[in-house]
């Protein structure tokens, strides 16, 4: 399914869409302090999403906290209810690479798993990965992977001046 221009275009964080603007199986991106909430678009203003048990929107930093939990609930809640006062935007971000499902079938799979707990871990089995298994049948986090870049680089990096202090104290000592 090609998505068109319009489309696209609706993923910029400028504008908000509209409720009327949102299509049935849209993955929405909303913006938390530190991390983004993921949910999939079901009709007529609702949002399924999969939520640890303090997510909420004005939660903050104990809703951050409780991405150290195992489990969570999926959630079938109006858009505006869990955005709060954080932007959002529609972002079916692997549509050019992974093919999405029928948003009918999107919709269906999501609605059936409304109710349940299911298993949550931060690095696996998050809301993104919830949603993007409903739209594309494969689940993927890129905050996740992210994050895992920073950490190698940041790794990375911290070696190399250990490195770096390590020469330039051999050097001094063979100086004195």
């Amino acid at each position: 399914m090609k998505r068109s221009l319009k489309t696209e275009a609706r993923s910029s964080l400028k504008t908000v869409p509209a409720i009327a603007e949102l299509e049935l199986g849209d993955l929405i991106e909303i913006f938390r302090f530190g991390y983004q909430h993921w949910a999939i678009y079901v009709g007529d203003g609702y949002i399924i999403h999969l939520a640890p048990p303090s997510e909420m929107p004005e939660a903050g930093f104990a809703s951050l906290m409780s991405t150290l939990t195992n489990k969570a609930l999926v959630k079938k809640e109006r858009l505006h209810d869990v955005v709060g006062r954080h932007r959002y935007r529609v972002n079916n971000k692997h549509d050019r690479k992974l093919p999405p499902l029928p948003a009918a079938k999107v919709v269906r799979s999501a609605e059936q798993l409304v109710g349940q707990e299911m298993p949550y871990k931060v690095t696996s089995e998050n809301c993104e990965h919830f949603v993007t298994e409903l739209r594309y049948g494969v689940a993927r986090s890129d905050q996740v992977r992210d994050v895992l870049v920073g950490v190698s680089v940041a790794g990375l990096g911290l070696a190399a001046l250990g490195f770096l202090g390590a020469a330039v104290q051999r050097r001094r000592r063979q100086n004195q």
